[in-house]
């Protein structure tokens, strides 16, 4: 029977209604720590909570918030404060795709995009990061992408940014929070299994991709995890991704960049 290193902590995972975010709530819970469930849907975020009591026998409570609104990072971090919860771990996964090119999105579009993929991410880190330096003990991990280690791609203009400064910002703290007791990592999962691509409208598109491209929600978060744990602060899961990432650093950027052209071409939903 494996120890429970997490008992007595607790875990903050944002997007936890769908996906890896389900994933990553169950590995910590599986691991012994209670879980904060944070996302837009009541309804859905209520029956990933139940399961999860019910499978692991850990607490298990909701906070609904949409990380597009600024406020939202702080009522997250109050109403930890008013249910008496410290948060040990914190995994910022919530986040989506903006389909098309970037001239062809409203600026409301790409300012809600960033508001939920960077700020609400380096916010709510600013904002429990302190409570877990101060207890010597902390876990950041930052669901980035595979998108964030490879050459953009035309359209999803500001995904692959946004995934880069991630895999920037958790290397940066986890150099910050050495001999702290605080480890911070940034996943970059390739093509996984979830409702991403669904609501993303490419479903029809990536189904034709080689399935050796593909992982489930399960192993990539069971791999964040471990990483985390470990204090590594980047982790490719996944050996045909850890390929894919070191084969760009070593490429020829010409020659990256057309490949890159080629495969987004694939999958891409309307210009």
């Amino acid at each position: 029977m494996k120890a429970k290193v997490g008992l007595g902590r607790t875990a903050l995972v944002t997007g936890a209604s769908a996906g890896i975010g389900v994933a990553l709530a169950r590995v910590f819970a599986d691991n012994g720590f209670g879980v904060v469930l944070t996302a837009r849907r009541e309804d859905r975020l209520r029956e990933v909570a139940e399961k999860i009591r019910a499978d692991f026998g850990v607490p298990a409570v909701t906070i609904t918030a949409d990380l597009a609104d600024p406020a939202a990072p702080g009522v997250l971090f109050e109403e930890t404060r008013r249910r008496g919860l410290d948060i040990d771990a914190l995994v910022n996964n919530a986040g989506y795709g903006v389909p098309r090119y970037f001239r062809k999105n409203p600026w409301s579009t790409h300012a809600a995009f960033l508001q939920v993929m960077v700020t609400s991410v380096v916010h709510l880190t600013h904002l429990f990061e302190p409570g877990m330096t101060e207890r010597r003990y902390g876990r950041i991990l930052n669901v980035s992408s595979l998108a964030g280690l490879v050459p953009g791609s035309a359209g999803h203009t500001l995904y692959g940014p946004a995934k880069a400064f991630l895999v920037r910002f958790s290397e940066s703290l986890a150099l910050e929070q050495r001999g702290d007791g605080v480890h911070a990592t940034a996943l970059c999962p390739g093509f996984t299994y979830s409702e991403f691509h669904d609501v993303l409208g490419n479903r029809s598109l990536v189904s034709r991709l080689p399935k050796l491209l593909w992982m489930d929600a399960e192993t990539v978060a069971r791999e964040g995890y471990e990483a985390v744990m470990a204090g590594r602060p980047v982790h490719v899961p996944g050996a045909v991704n850890r390929a894919i990432a070191g084969a760009t650093k070593v490429m020829p950027e010409p020659l990256a960049m057309f490949m890159m052209r080629r495969q987004t071409k694939k999958i891409r939903v309307g210009d």
